[in-house]
């Protein structure tokens, strides 16, 4: 190989750690990076979970209808926005949670003691129509 059709330049400087630094060189770039900020969540799937057991007063509707908003203004890049309704959406979903629960095991409870309360009133009125007086007195009143 001929290197002479490629001179070679000789006024550059290798770089070498013992060489002190320019002051009035340009000095790096250096980038401060924080903790990730994590997007919030906007609890979609409790809110369609609570849409699809279709509670009194549209709890879970309303909770799907904040959970879109708070994933819409994510998307767009708005997080305290997307932070907000996200917010809203997790109390209603939390009410429409609690009123899930809470009416089935109300109305259970109601019907179980209804039930017990209506068997003890059975069992005393057979009770009653089923006495036997064994007196004849009470037998010789009839005839």
């Amino acid at each position: 190989m001929d290197s002479s059709a490629c001179p070679r330049s000789t006024d550059y400087i290798p770089l070498s750690a013992s060489k002190q630094r320019d002051p009035s060189a340009v000095s790096p770039t250096v980038i401060h990076i924080g903790p990730p900020v994590l997007p919030p969540k906007d609890h979609i799937l409790w809110s369609l979970c609570n849409t699809m057991y279709l509670n009194l007063c549209c709890l879970g509707f309303t909770a799907l209808v904040y959970s879109v908003k708070s994933r819409d203004q994510k998307i767009a890049g708005n997080l305290d926005g997307a932070r907000h309704y996200a917010a809203k959406a997790k109390c209603y979903n939390i009410l429409a949670t609690m009123w899930n629960i809470l009416i089935p095991l109300v109305l259970i409870t109601l019907i179980i003691t209804g039930v017990i309360h209506l068997s003890k009133m059975l069992q005393e009125s057979y009770n009653l129509f089923s006495y036997k007086n064994t007196d004849s007195s009470w037998n010789d009143i009839g005839k």
